[in-house]
């Protein structure tokens, strides 16, 4: 009989983010297939748990998933884990999963933290649909050409972002979506767990303001007003913006870049239309 492929969560920062059910599985199995033996280690010391650990990264991924296979196939339970949160969400373990699917082999999720839904849950912009990119391409033409093509998308857009390249990002999320309200999410769950809200230009500026940025970064942009028609007003386009998750402020900012008016022609023009 063979075995079974658990995905186990882990935690993003703070050891204290496990499930009991993670813990009592992690104890269990046979073997535990993760990213960074001496990463992963802490995690078992601090439950005291004694199981054997094996490397399985990006660079090991294709040889290592046939040697899993087999060792399941043969009745080995398998933990698959990450350094941080769910497996195969922008980490190593498809390779794995869809090839124990193949085999036959039972694959059972042990669900817990996710950087992502975390994040989303305090960012305060709208959580009624949202888009989860992983990483953004490191180079500025490709990153602007996938921002581009994400313009429209009436989701909450969500990515991880390499700290020393945060600043470049939030200039071309500027330049591509305009003045959307974003949120940095810094460190989170850690002790220096930080939220840095507002638009790309502020919340840039805020931290070019620091000798250096530091830490797992979760971006957050807001997504795109629905499309009004021409004969939209221009209190129901301010009012489309304020819906997407903009401070009233930068909706009228937007409105006029958009309608090349100047920011008191559209506030004075919403003051009248509410009369």
């Amino acid at each position: 009989m063979s075995g079974v492929l658990y995905l186990v969560a882990t935690p993003i920062g703070n050891l204290e983010d496990i499930t009991y059910r993670a813990v009592r599985t992690l104890s269990e199995v046979d073997l535990i297939a993760c990213e960074d033996t001496r990463h992963t280690r802490n995690l078992l010391d601090h439950y005291e748990i004694a199981r054997p650990l094996i490397s399985y990264h990006e660079h090991n991924e294709a040889a290592r998933a046939e040697e899993l296979v087999a060792k399941l196939l043969a009745g080995t339970n398998v933990a698959l884990v990450s350094d941080a949160g769910m497996p195969l969400v922008s980490d190593p373990g498809y390779r794995l999963a869809a090839a124990a699917i193949r085999a036959g082999i039972s694959v059972v999720p042990i669900p817990g933290p996710s950087a992502v839904i975390t994040a989303l849950a305090a960012a305060g912009l709208p959580t009624d649909a949202f888009y989860f990119g992983g990483f953004l391409p490191p180079k500025s033409g490709q990153r602007a050409r996938a921002l581009e093509a994400l313009r429209e998308q009436t989701a909450t857009l969500v990515f991880y972002e390499a700290p020393h390249r945060i600043l470049d990002t939030l200039a071309d999320v500027e330049r591509i979506l305009g003045l959307r309200p974003v949120v940095v999410a810094r460190e989170l769950t850690k002790l220096h767990e930080e939220f840095l809200r507002g638009t790309p230009a502020e919340v840039r500026a805020a931290l070019a303001a620091r000798p250096s940025v530091k830490g797992e970064i979760t971006l957050l942009i807001g997504k795109a007003p629905a499309r009004a028609p021409e004969t939209t007003t221009i209190d129901e386009a301010v009012a489309a913006h304020i819906h997407s998750g903009m401070s009233r402020m930068n909706a009228i900012k937007e409105v006029a870049r958009k309608r090349g008016l100047s920011k008191r022609d559209v506030y004075r023009q919403t003051q009248i239309e509410k009369e």
